[in-house]
């Protein structure tokens, strides 16, 4: 039997609203703004060119519930473009735009196979080869049961079997739990190929069988950094082959920049405009956050006159107009550790934050995260984000001591 190619993509998120991001000039906003239309489009492009057997979109096809008419007819659109170069397309859907939401329906073409939220499977014949895609969509957006015993043990391997699977590991809190697993249970079910979605990190959790997070297409905010893609898959009983394919229309990243032995506002600056032009031919259009590494004593006289905000408004004005976009979301200041000593006071604070729990800091930022308009664009506190904040709260503490 020949082998079959198909494209694994989960995590659209189309007319993501983005979050973080003030002060920006209309067209990069705009840019941004549209950049999840604008990855998805390069998919829809490279199939129509390349002509897979199938694509497979695993989850989180819009960023809510309600589905923006924006967002629909764009998708609408480019299954119509599908459906034109007969390419057929298994989707399922996931805790963003799960089957209870409100929204005004648009009716996708027939080469579109919408999972159901009972699990099932989509049977093909490709040139011979028949394949079985198993999958379900979410009938609501918190779906915490284990899902894995739906899904039928393969018994016939003259088929090639496909599980689609919105959802995390049972350990992962990276991001809300939904529909646990764990890679045992994958593996007992004899599947060729696990296409997992939820996770907006790449990741490859078991070799073969491949069990795979492609990631989302394009980054919504500063913690999902890197180039984002899919994976165009070629798949046979003997063999499989994974080729990532960048998509991003935007890439957030972080660009660091060493201050040691710098004396003048000019050869920061240049430094900064050096560190940026380097990106930017890396990785085009971008957000970043801007690092001063090893802010020396000679370096820290640079920020005893003008404050970060005044820097970081310079270092975008130097950016203005350049392209591609390359937009300082933020300027993060590191002090050399040469530059001070910890004292008893800044001791103490750091022992009690190490003291406080999970629920401690969600009741220190409860303000924050119960506030009516702030709170959708916040992702949930985790375990990373509280070692960050302890980090820079301990940074924060101790430059300010040294200041007065």
């Amino acid at each position: 039997m020949s082998a079959i190619r198909f494209f694994h993509m989960a995590d659209l998120h189309l007319d993501s609203p983005f979050k973080g991001l003030f002060g920006l000039p209309e067209h990069n906003f705009k840019k941004i703004r549209t950049s999840t239309f604008e990855a998805f489009n390069t998919i829809i492009d490279k199939a129509i060119q390349e002509k897979p057997d199938f694509l497979l979109i695993v989850g989180d096809i819009y960023d809510g519930e309600n589905r923006s008419l924006q967002a629909q007819r764009r998708f609408q659109e480019a299954m119509e473009k599908l459906f034109q170069h007969n390419i057929p397309v298994i989707l399922s859907y996931g805790n963003h735009d799960h089957l209870n939401g409100s929204w005004t329906r648009f009716a996708l073409p027939s080469n579109v196979y919408e999972l159901p939220a009972e699990t099932s499977v989509v049977q093909l014949n490709i040139r011979g080869q028949q394949v079985n895609i198993y999958g379900f969509s979410y009938s609501e957006r918190h779906v915490k049961e284990s899902k894995i015993e739906s899904y039928p043990i393969a018994s016939d391997q003259h088929v090639l079997h496909i599980g689609m699977l919105h959802g995390s590991e049972f350990n992962d809190t990276t991001h809300a739990v939904y529909a646990p697993f764990t890679k045992e249970q994958l593996l007992e079910r004899n599947y060729h190929y696990w296409a997992l979605g939820h996770i907006h990190k790449r990741q490859l959790l078991h070799q073969n069988p491949p069990i795979v997070y492609p990631g989302n297409i394009q980054s919504r905010h500063r913690k999902e950094q890197g180039i984002k893609g899919f994976y165009d898959v070629t798949l046979s009983q003997a063999s499989v082959e994974l080729d990532f394919i960048p998509t991003s229309a935007v890439v957030y990243n972080t660009v660091e920049v060493d201050c040691k032995n710098m004396f003048h506002a000019n050869e920061l600056l240049k430094k900064c405009e050096e560190a940026l032009s380097l990106n930017r031919q890396a990785y085009g259009a971008s957000v970043v956050e801007l690092h001063l590494k090893n802010i020396d004593e000679h370096a820290s006289s640079l920020f005893e006159h003008a404050t970060v905000d005044a820097w970081l408004e310079t270092i975008r004005e130097a950016e203005e107009g350049i392209e591609p976009m390359c937009w300082v979301q933020k300027l993060v200041l590191h002090t050399s550790s040469t530059l001070y000593e910890h004292t008893a006071a800044t001791k103490s604070v750091a022992n009690l934050m190490e003291q406080w729990d999970i629920s401690a800091w969600k009741d220190i930022l409860k303000d924050l995260y119960q506030h009516a308009g702030g709170a959708r664009f916040i992702d949930p506190l985790t375990e990373q984000d509280i070692k960050a904040l302890m980090h820079n709260a301990q940074e924060l503490l101790a430059e300010e001591i040294q200041r007065t």
